[in-house]
């Protein structure tokens, strides 16, 4: 690259950090953080990681933390669950895993609900790739043989960049 240009797509220094979560209670601690912090209100976070390794777990955590009551199930089969905080935040928690045919994603209106106001939160964000907008964050959480996780968060946006300095990660 020329040393007179910047490159196309910069991602800061420190955009990315690991933590590890020894127990649920980390998990907890973590989604309690994160939704106190007024940069989640319009973020989009994408959630990576097998099946079982937590990312289903976290969502629920962050939904307490954001004062959603009742029952908080899996989107699996519905791709999407909606939610609404006490304060009027729009919630969308998306679970791509099934999602295979790109037509879904313009039939079911995701674009309109991407582009519009609220928390967006996506499992398997993969399989909609090219789809969906570039995450601002993105969490990887990998489960250890020690039943702990590894979690690697990197922040893609200006945004992700303030929710991983509000967290303190």
């Amino acid at each position: 690259m020329a040393d007179d240009h910047l490159p196309i797509v910069e991602i800061p220094k420190n955009a990315g950090r690991t933590l590890h979560w020894r127990s649920e209670d980390d998990t907890a601690a973590f989604a309690r953080t994160l939704a106190a912090s007024p940069a989640l209100r319009d973020a989009f976070i994408a959630l990576h990681g097998d099946l079982g390794a937590g990312k289903t777990t976290f969502v629920r955590h962050l939904l307490r933390a954001l004062g959603i009551e009742g029952r908080i199930k899996s989107p699996t089969y519905a791709v999407v669950e909606p939610h609404e905080a006490p304060d009027g935040l729009a919630i969308f928690h998306f679970d791509f895993y099934r999602f295979n045919d790109p037509r879904e994603w313009d039939d079911a209106g995701f674009r309109d609900i991407f582009a519009g106001p609220g928390l967006k939160l996506a499992e398997w964000p993969e399989n909609a790739a090219g789809r969906t907008p570039i995450a601002d964050l993105a969490i990887k959480i990998e489960a250890m043989t020690d039943d702990t996780r590894s979690v690697t968060l990197l922040a893609n946006t200006p945004r992700g960049s303030n929710l991983l300095a509000r967290i303190g990660a």
